[in-house]
């Protein structure tokens, strides 16, 4: 199961522990990249696969006045992305759009179209509407949840309604439910909790052991998955949320990012401070979930394990699948290297 990487290389020339899947851009795979250099000015990398398939290259390099620690593309605007930064002493995060021209400047800059400032917390991670184009994000940060408004045209961006995480809870990331737009769910240090963006009150709470990252089931209503630092990798059923429908060995060390794949049915990737990315095929049988049993069976632990990707010097914090061709992930380990992979010689297994 274990082998170095036969993936396709590129080099950042910083640090970096941000990499995002440019949905919007229907006729490349691309990927964005952006570095965390404290001294030097940080950098956003437009990667494209070629239409082989045998090379990354840049398509655009554009310059960021901070360290960037999260990215994420807009899902309906391949110009526009949003960064979370920090100057070394205090965060932000912004909006961001790509310059029409790009190709043809020697030195592009960036439009920040608008920042996305709270007065409260150390903003944490950006989340964008989970499906067709709309005007809502979501920010956390570690007190707050907010749902702004943005308007591109006008450069502007409201919040609309917010909540606390309260006293008890430290907010540390999250996702939008692809199934339902109302829900979003957020990590704490010993929990994920839910809101209803439409009230913007919490509406269950999961206990979870020092969970790093969530992210949704893209085909099963009610199925997440979770990475944690103890525990690896979990796969919870919201209907029966007291204990964990599966659990994953996870990594050696800690497991810090899972990424449900877009399309084949329980093909997970997990990332850590291991320096692998893992490659799992998870069963998970809709109709077993509903037993009324399953509440008091005990964790199923599974090892299906279908490769582990070992070829890293360093952490992996980036991870992404794409949603173009979903067979292709992109890793990004803290010493700037991308990593595209194909799982095809996998999907035989499904």
């Amino acid at each position: 199961m274990q082998a170095a990487s036969s993936g396709i290389g590129y080099g950042l020339k910083y640090q970096a522990r941000c990499i995002s899947d440019v949905k919007a851009d229907t006729d490349h795979t691309s990927f964005l990249a952006g570095t965390l250099s404290l001294k030097e000015e940080n950098e956003v990398h437009l990667i494209r696969l070629s239409s082989s398939g045998t090379e990354l290259f840049c398509e655009g390099l554009f310059s960021h006045p901070n360290e960037i620690w999260d990215l994420v593309s807009c899902p309906f605007d391949q110009r526009i992305f949003s960064t979370v930064y920090s100057n070394g002493e205090s965060y932000g995060a912004a909006i961001w759009q790509i310059p029409e021209l790009y190709g043809e400047l020697n030195s592009p800059q960036l439009e920040r179209i608008t920042s996305l400032d709270t007065q409260s917390g150390k903003i944490k991670c950006i989340l964008w509407w989970p499906t067709g184009k709309h005007d809502k994000l979501i920010s956390i940060n570690d007190e707050n949840l907010c749902l702004w408004s943005l308007d591109v045209s006008k450069k502007t961006a409201q919040v609309q309604s917010q909540d606390s995480a309260g006293m008890m809870h430290k907010l540390s990331g999250g996702a939008w439910d692809p199934h339902d737009v109302n829900s979003v769910a957020a990590t704490c240090e010993s929990s994920l909790q839910f809101w209803d963006v439409r009230t913007m009150k919490k509406t269950l709470s999961v206990e979870c052991s020092h969970v790093r990252n969530v992210d949704y089931h893209p085909t099963k209503k009610n199925i997440i998955v979770t990475a944690e630092h103890e525990s690896g990798i979990r796969i919870w059923d919201l209907r029966k949320p007291k204990v964990p429908i599966q659990e994953l060995p996870g990594h050696t060390h800690w497991t810090w990012i899972i990424k449900c794949n877009p399309e084949y049915d329980g093909m997970i990737l997990s990332a850590g401070t291991d320096s692998a990315v893992n490659l799992w095929l998870a069963s998970i049988n809709h109709e077993d979930l509903t037993t009324e049993s399953q509440a008091e069976s005990p964790v199923r632990v599974v090892d299906p394990l279908l490769h582990t990707y070992s070829d890293y010097e360093d952490s992996i914090y980036g991870l992404t699948w794409s949603s173009r061709e979903p067979w292709i992930f992109a890793s990004l380990s803290y010493d700037g290297r991308v990593v595209v992979e194909s799982v095809k010689p996998f999907l035989s297994k499904k």
